[in-house]
């Protein structure tokens, strides 16, 4: 208990606190305001000097972790303040468990008088009795306003969130808040080249590392910098240089940023309640995602290729700039491991070979299904070029298509089938209905009750997996070219391959699989599994139909999938 003040004259801290976050938004509470009313309430009282004005601006009353009060607590422990002035309870705080502890407990023991003039508190004048039941009442309400508007305030951010409004600070690197509406995102040019940049140098194959090496050689300014010289005010407890540099660790997390595809998501993290400001991870599930919200920088053909690439073994030489053309793409296609990349000195020569990496670890798993690097990307560059040309005649097609007056009538003859495809299920749903009843009723055992069930149960689908097929046909016919050249384009784009690249392999191809040879078999068998299997799939399936209905249709290749090491 302070003894070294004079209780006849009380040495004050006045105290004053505004918070954008819980409510505190009428011009009554400003900092200024208060000020004013506790000066003027100060005039008539001579018993009380004032030792300094103690300001949190911006603080929520939730928790006392408050640079102002934290001083004024100080000047308390130290002997220098033996009370503390406030405007009204609410503005000394908003946790009606903590303010009663001080009120209650802290003050009274320290010596502190306490007063809260819109409230009409004075602790040395007022009733003790009637204090203890209103005193506590007031906080509890000033508690409860501020989980309500805790509670309007996420649930007002969520709904933003899910609109695709931009909720955040700052705009993620590369975007620029819109000067018309705060709430949208729009390209930063100048950023964005740099993240072009990035990705393609990732899809030709440069590691993570070497990106960052080679983006600090040119001086490119890093995410934080960039924003600071903006005129940002962007701050991170990591940056200790003046200037900063690239990592990998900067050039990963831009490869893995949806927001770079057109994709906004927020909400990631939350705290788990309005009086913890603890921040926690909340399930991807819960994230708000929206797609296609604003202008993508990178396309989502070529991000979702990047992620594909991070998923991989991509590991490169020590000597090596880039990831070789086939990295994290063979795979051996008895046991499933992925296939490593050796290389072998003989004489002035050097072998180099793709092993499983399952029998290279130990021996009793799998063969060895060695494979000649330099025969096998042969094979895999005349495969590539094989089904280019199918796709570029299945493009042909539906060119011809296009200008066939068979279109209309073979849209009416899916969407017939669609039609009574839907009935199909129908009648498997009823009958699956019935079937319960009559299991209920004991007409059917439990055991011919789960087997017919089943049995209807793979009806459906097999029936729901044809009427997607034919929707997917109605919209070749309903748009024809427009609705192939997405997938189509990155093929077409590549035209005749002359040499392998890794942009094409990661764009076209999904993986290479490695057979080990069999009886007389000379060479081991691999087999190129492409991109877009299932448009390419349900594409030529349609043309098939079309044939089956006579309209007359170019001569296309074969698809080849099975090359030889040669």
């Amino acid at each position: 208990m302070n003894t070294n003040l004079n209780t006849d004259v009380y040495n004050a801290d006045i105290y004053l606190r505004l918070s954008r976050e819980d409510g505190d938004k009428e011009e009554s509470d400003s900092i200024t305001n208060q000020k004013e009313l506790i000066l003027e309430f100060l005039k008539s009282r001579k018993d009380i000097r004032v030792h300094v004005i103690r300001a949190d601006d911006g603080y929520s009353g939730v928790n006392f972790d408050r640079p102002a009060f934290q001083q004024m607590l100080e000047d308390i422990k130290n002997g220098k303040v033996n009370c503390v002035i406030t405007k009204d309870l609410s503005r000394f705080g908003r946790n009606h468990i903590e303010v009663g502890k001080y009120i209650e407990k802290i003050f009274p023991y320290l010596g502190v008088r306490f007063i809260a003039i819109n409230d009409r508190y004075d602790s040395i004048e007022n009733d003790v009795q009637a204090n203890n039941i209103i005193i506590p009442f007031k906080n509890l309400i000033n508690d409860a306003y501020c989980r309500d508007i805790s509670i309007k305030i996420r649930s007002n951010l969520e709904a933003k969130r899910k609109k695709g409004d931009f909720v955040g600070a700052f705009a993620p690197y590369g975007y620029q808040k819109s000067e018309a509406d705060k709430k949208r995102l729009e390209i930063d040019e100048e950023a964005a080249e740099v993240i072009r940049g990035i990705f393609k140098l990732y899809l030709q194959g440069k590691s993570a590392y070497k990106i960052a090496d080679k983006l600090n050689k040119e001086d490119t300014l890093t995410p934080m910098d960039y924003k600071r010289e903006k005129g940002s005010e962007f701050y991170t407890g990591f940056k200790k240089e003046i200037r900063s540099k690239w990592t990998h660790v900067n050039v990963l997390r831009i490869l893995k940023n949806p927001v770079y595809k057109g994709t906004l998501i927020q909400g990631r993290e939350t705290t788990p309640n309005y009086k913890v400001k603890k921040r926690i991870t909340k399930d991807e599930s819960k994230w708000s995602k929206v797609e296609k919200n604003h202008e993508a920088i990178i396309s989502p053909v070529d991000f979702d290729n990047v992620q594909d690439l991070l998923r991989m073994d991509t590991r490169t030489g020590n000597t090596e700039e880039k990831v070789y053309f086939l990295s994290g793409i063979v795979r051996c296609g008895d046991c499933g491991g992925n296939m490593v990349r050796k290389t072998v000195p003989s004489g002035k020569k050097k072998f180099v070979y793709y092993v499983c990496a399952n029998h290279k670890s130990d021996k009793t798993i799998c063969s060895s299904h060695c494979i000649n690097a330099e025969a096998l990307e042969r094979s895999v560059l005349r495969l590539l070029n094989c089904q280019i040309e199918n796709v570029i005649d299945i493009e042909n097609v539906l060119e011809q298509l296009e200008k066939t007056e068979y279109q209309n009538e073979n849209m009416a003859k899916r969407n017939t089938q669609v039609v009574k495809k839907k009935e199909e299920i129908r009648k498997y749903y009823n009958l699956r209905l019935e079937l319960y009843e009559d299991y209920k009723e004991g007409l059917i055992t439990k055991e011919e009750y789960l087997e017919l069930k089943e049995t209807y149960e793979k009806r459906i689908e097999t029936v729901e997996h044809a009427i997607t097929s034919l929707q997917e046909e109605i919209e070749l016919l309903t748009s024809g070219q427009g609705y192939a050249c997405g997938w189509i384009n990155e093929f077409k784009k590549c035209g005749h391959l002359k040499e392998l690249t890794r942009e094409v392999v990661v764009a076209l191809i999904d993986k290479v699989l490695v057979y080990e040879k069999k009886g007389a078999e000379r060479y081991p068998r691999i087999e190129v599994c492409f991109k877009y299997a299932e448009k390419y799939q349900t594409s030529l399936s349609f043309i098939e139909g079309l044939e089956s209905d006579a309209v007359p249709l170019p001569g296309r290749n074969q698809e080849v999938v099975y090359g030889e090491n040669q």
